[in-house]
């Protein structure tokens, strides 16, 4: 192409932006007129009526008037006023709430244009039970209930499940408390395993009495509350006790408590005692990308890290990045008393007033100059670097791999998301497919997805009438539920939830299957592709098949080849998982809960009644009339359901 035709189209690209700029600015001077000088939260929407961008401001009068002078403004913002179409305003009482709200609403909407937090899970906590007379000590994952059988003391929040199940570990060395269910607890007539291994006090038979059980469970409390050092120097006086009295048998034992107590606290990579709850955030950026590293602190115990690598433009700065990641952390994680920053953040003071109204405490951010709080920064942020070092790393040997992949392929653009799709089930039974994603920056596990086959044909129902497994009916179902949903919810193709090519796990009747279902639902520009095993089913002579192509192979050394075994074998493993859970979970289930009208109640009465399931289904006619509750109507359909093959 000439130099004049790319200058003419340049100026025709410039023409239509301004086009579209001064449209937007029109649309932002016409809400401006009714707008209040109060804070408030303003809302930029697209043509579909989707978010852009979600802003707060003291002002909201001042702050909006700001958009109708975009030329002043990065690139970024142009685009976003040039997409303007509608605004919507919230007007709150406070800059505070008008933050918390913006944060709200952030995490809600996911606009394009702001700072999105993308790992949304929830942290793990310990919470010692407190519903019962003989406490336990346990995992919890979500809100803290408040309701009267899940009350107890929350301790944490801790970096991930790992941390949390061992320190549970060590409390149940170091305190003997106990960690069956009530049930069991209930029904037990002698100790169990834990109790020989010296890992319970064995409550459950009257091995401890109920005060010096609670005692126990104070002395747990209070080291998770960090007065570690109180616990272990009374745990010493009493071993020290035990040994003059001659009782070394139980003296070793209290010297075992101490010693597991003293391995959780060697594992510790800083003493910050007398710091109490803080957590410690530094951010680095390198790039246009930034990793924003989390270190949490309770009662001067490190209870791990995390790292996050938010979504944000590559203009943002490190600081602007971070403010916006404290809105939406705080959002949904509880916030100790204080926060240590390695940089000061726009609006400093203004974030600690919301995040305190949310806490319900006062929350102090601050930023570390000198002495023991600096090298607390000073290594978050040296693990914050590493992390995005290793990031960027990763992330250009996946770009380099799907782009080899692309021109392998013989595909138009670039790979941005490559699905791949697995099946799993035990000829036929707790059938279930699985997705998962890939892309520039690895697996993509948020997005991953199961489905649990439902259709006869594809695979065993609960039904005794069907056996036997479809394994082409099980991918149909999938592919057809998947890209059905997605055509519904995102038929414009603008969330960036359409894959750019898509991988099944299988042959040439398996790539058949893929491709009359896309050509069903009239898709016709999404590549496909088969992975086989081969020969003898040997790893490394895969078989690759695409459609209108003669099937090949790569070679068994080919980089290429080793990334897509990787793929497969995730897709393996996720599919495996879920068929795992699914089948557990269908063997705790009786046969009765596929009776429709038989509930919690009913279902008690009969297994009371005739003892099992197999019992119910052997019983006559006037035999279930007979059970409380269960009416001459609803014994025919348990016995129709039983005996309707007959």
């Amino acid at each position: 192409m000439s130099t004049s035709k790319i200058k003419m189209q340049q100026q025709k690209i410039v023409a239509g932006r301004s086009i579209n700029l001064a449209r937007g600015v029109e649309v932002i001077k016409t809400n401006l007129a009714t707008l209040p000088g109060k804070p408030g939260v303003y809302r930029m929407q697209d043509p579909n009526g989707d978010a852009l961008y979600v802003g707060k401001a003291r002002n909201l009068k001042k702050r909006v008037a700001a958009y109708t002078k975009p030329m002043r403004m990065p690139t970024r913002i142009q685009r976003m006023v040039a997409l303007t179409v509608s605004m919507e305003f919230i007007t709150t009482h406070t800059e505070a709430e008008a933050l918390l709200l913006e944060s709200n609403l952030i995490k809600k909407l996911k606009p394009r244009y702001n700072v999105l937090l993308k790992d949304d899970k929830s942290f793990p906590y310990i919470m010692i039970t407190g519903e019962h007379d003989f406490a336990r000590v346990v995992k919890h994952r979500g809100a803290r209930k408040e309701q009267k059988h899940k009350a107890g003391r929350y301790f944490g929040p801790f970096a991930s499940a790992g941390a949390v199940n061992r320190t549970i570990s060590t409390l149940q060395r170091a305190f003997l408390l106990r960690n069956c269910s009530d049930h069991i607890f209930s029904t037990r007539t002698r100790p169990c395993l834990q109790y020989q291994i010296k890992r319970c006090a064995a409550p459950c038979v009257g091995k401890i009495t109920k005060e010096e059980y609670a005692a126990l469970v104070d002395q747990a409390h209070d080291f998770l509350s960090g007065r570690s050092h109180s616990v272990q120097q009374a745990l010493g006086e009493r071993m020290q006790a035990a040994s003059d009295a001659r009782d070394f048998e139980r003296a070793a034992e209290i010297r075992d408590r101490i010693r597991a107590l003293t391995r959780v606290q060697a594992h510790q990579d800083i003493n910050i005692s007398g710091f109490g709850d803080v957590d410690v955030i530094a951010v680095a950026q390198q790039s246009g990308h930034c990793c924003i590293q989390v270190f949490f602190f309770r009662g001067g115990r490190n209870y791990g890290n995390r790292a996050y690598f938010p979504s944000h433009d590559r203009d943002d700065g490190p600081k602007q990045v971070l403010a916006a990641f404290l809105g939406q952390f705080y959002e949904r994680s509880p916030a100790p008393k204080s926060v240590l920053l390695s940089v000061e953040v726009p609006e400093q003071q203004l974030i600690a007033e919301a995040i305190s109204l949310r806490a319900g405490h006062r929350v102090c951010i601050q930023t570390a100059s000198r002495g023991r709080r600096k090298k607390l920064v000073e290594h978050a942020l040296t693990n914050a670097c590493n992390a995005l070092a290793r990031r960027l790393a990763e992330q250009e040997s996946q770009i380099r791999l799907l782009e080899e992949l692309a021109q392998r392929l013989e595909l138009e653009g670039r790979l941005d998301r490559v699905e791949i799709y697995d099946n799993s089930h035990i000829q036929g039974d707790s059938a279930v497919g699985g997705m998962v994603v890939a892309g520039p920056s690895g697996f993509v596990k948020n997005a991953y997805r199961k489905f649990n086959i439902r259709s006869e044909n594809a695979a065993t129902s609960r039904s005794k009438k069907s056996r036997g497994g479809d394994d082409y009916e099980m991918m149909r179902e999938v592919l057809k539920r998947r890209f059905a949903r997605v055509l519904k919810d995102d038929p414009k193709r603008r969330s960036g939830q359409w894959p750019d090519l898509v991988i099944v796990d299988g042959g040439k009747g398996q790539l058949s299957v893929a491709e009359e279902v896309l050509g069903e639902l009239g898709i016709r520009d999404v590549a496909l592709l088969a992975i086989s095993k081969g020969p003898d089913r040997h790893a490394g002579r895969e078989q690759f098949h695409m459609p209108g192509k003669a099937s090949f192979i790569m070679p068994s050394r080919d980089p290429l080849l080793h990334y897509l075994q990787r793929l497969r074998d995730e897709a393996h493993r996720f599919a495996i998982g879920a068929h795992r859970t699914r089948r557990k979970n269908s063997i705790v289930m009786s046969p009765l809960d596929e009776i429709t009208g038989i509930g919690a109640k009913r279902k008690k009465a009969l297994l009371m009644r005739f003892g099992s399931a197999k019992g119910v289904s052997e019983a006559g006619l006037s035999d279930l009339e007979a059970v409380e509750g269960i009416s001459a109507h609803v014994a025919k359909k348990i016995y129709d359901y039983f005996h309707d093959d007959v």
